[in-house]
C-alpha cells in the first residue's frame, strides 16, 4: 500500500518543522520483537515501498556487498542515588574517561551538586559508594566530572541500570539487559544502543555470510545527546553533542576491495554511517580514532555509504535529518507516512527500514 508524498520538498533553507510529523503513541515500541529478526523491514530501494520482514535481508543483498556493523556495547550507565543533603540524584554516565575511576555524566537532582561535593549511588538491595563531584565539564558545562572509588565500568555493572530511552516507559528488566545490546557487541562505552544492529542474530549473520556478503566493524561509542531535540528552528543554528569513534584499518581496506569490486557498503544503523562519514571528511576514507560532531542534513555529500538499514525515528530529531539527507526528504516523508498507515513499530525497539542513497 502506497501513500502519496507531500506536494513539493521545503526550500534548501531546512527548518525544524520540517521534520515535523504525527505519531500515534502505540506505535512506540516498549518491547523489542519476540525474535530479532523476526521485526518488520520496510523496503524503501526501489519505486514501490515494499512491507518484509527483517530475516529477508540475505535476499535483497548481492555477494560482495559489504555490512558495517558498529561494535560498541551499552554500559548499565544509570545510576540512582542521594546527595549528602539527602536529596534524591540521578546519574547517567555519558562517558567513560582514560583515568579507569572517572567519568563525565548528567546529573539530575533539585539543585545540582558543586565541585567537591559527594554523592552516594546505590543498589535496590541497600549496597551503595561515593563519588565526588570535580566540577563541570562538556559542552556548556552540561556535564558533571565524577571520580568514583574503584574501576567504573565495574562499578556500573553492579550498581547501574540499562539506560533504556526516555520514551520507554518501562523500568529496565533482565529481557533489557541482552535485547537492549547488539549480539557482537564487544567494546564497551555506549549509553544507546545502535538500534538497527538490534535485529540481526547469530542465524541471520551465518545466512548473510553464507550468501557471500561480507561484514566489517567501526566503534561509535552512542551518547546520550543522540536523543536531545534540536532546539533551534534554523538547522544551521544547532550544535551536535561530540562522540568518540574510530575506523579500523582493516575496515578502511575492506571498503576499498568492495569498491574496487563492484560491491556497495552497507551501513547497519546511522551510528555506524556517522562514523565513516566523518572518517572521510578530508575526501579520503582515513583509519584511527578521533571525535566526531558531524551534523548530517539534506545537502550532505555522501562519500562512502551506498545502502543504509535503519530503525523509524523520533519527530524533529538529528537522525531524521540524516534519513532524509541520505534517501530524499520527500521519499523519506512517503515512507514514513506508509510505516505509521501500516502501523511498523518506532524507535529503539520497532521496526527497520532499508534505504538507498539518493542519486543526483
Amino acid at each position: 500500500m502506497n501513500h502519496p508524498a507531500p506536494p513539493s520538498p521545503p526550500t534548501p533553507d531546512y527548518t525544524v518543522s520540517d521534520f515535523d510529523f504525527d505519531l500515534p503513541p502505540a506505535l512506540i515500541a516498549q518491547h523489542p520483537a519476540a525474535e530479532r529478526s523476526s521485526s518488520r523491514l520496510l523496503d524503501a530501494t526501489g519505486s514501490t515501498l515494499v512491507d518484509r520482514i527483517f530475516h529477508e535481508l540475505p535476499t535483497l543483498l548481492q555477494p560482495g556487498d559489504l555490512l558495517v556493523f558498529n561494535d560498541t556495547q551499552v554500559i548499565k550507565a544509570r545510576l540512582h542515588g542521594t546527595k549528602a543533603t539527602g536529596g534524591s540524584v540521578e546519574a547517567l554516565v555519558e562517558r567513560l574517561l582514560p583515568e579507569p575511576r572517572e567519568v563525565w555524566a548528567h546529573l539530575r537532582a533539585s539543585k545540582s551538586p558543586k565541585a567537591g561535593a559527594t554523592v552516594w549511588f546505590h543498589t535496590r538491595a541497600g549496597e551503595r559508594f561515593a563519588a565526588e563531584v570535580l566540577g563541570r565539564c562538556g559542552p556548556e558545562d552540561s556535564l558533571f566530572h565524577l571520580r568514583l572509588p574503584d574501576d567504573a565500568l565495574g562499578l556500573l555493572e553492579r550498581f547501574g541500570h540499562v539506560p533504556l530511552p526516555p520514551y520507554i516507559t518501562h523500568d529496565d528488566s533482565a529481557d533489557d539487559l541482552t535485547r537492549y545490546q547488539t549480539v557482537f557487541a564487544s567494546r564497551p562505552g555506549a549509553v544507546a544502543a545502535p538500534t538497527a544492529a538490534l535485529h540481526f542474530d547469530s542465524e541471520l549473520l551465518n545466512r548473510l555470510r553464507l550468501a557471500g556478503v561480507n561484514a566489517a566493524r567501526v566503534t561509535l561509542h552512542v551518547g546520550a545527546g543522540t536523543f536531545q531535540p534540536v532546539r533551534v528552528e534554523r538547522l544551521a543554528d544547532h550544535q551536535m553533542h561530540s562522540e568518540w569513534f574510530e575506523v579500523p584499518e582493516a575496515t578502511v581496506s575492506a571498503i576499498h576491495t568492495t569498491r574496487a569490486r563492484g560491491g556497495r557498503v552497507v551501513s547497519v544503523g546511522t551510528t555506524t554511517l556517522r562514523a565513516l562519514e566523518s572518517a572521510a571528511r578530508s575526501g579520503t576514507l582515513q583509519s584511527g580514532a578521533q571525535e566526531t560532531r558531524i551534523f548530517i542534513t539534506p545537502g550532505f555529500e555522501f562519500r562512502v555509504v551506498d545502502r543504509l538499514i535503519t530503525n523509524f525515528h523520533l519527530p524533529k530529531s538529528t537522525l531524521l535529518m540524516l534519513v532524509s539527507a541520505f534517501a530524499g526528504y520527500v521519499p523519506m516523508r512517503r515512507a514514513y507516512a506508509h510505516a505509521i498507515a501500516e502501523q511498523y513499530r518506532f524507535f529503539s525497539y520497532g521496526d527497520a527500514m532499508l534505504l538507498d542513497r539518493l542519486t543526483p
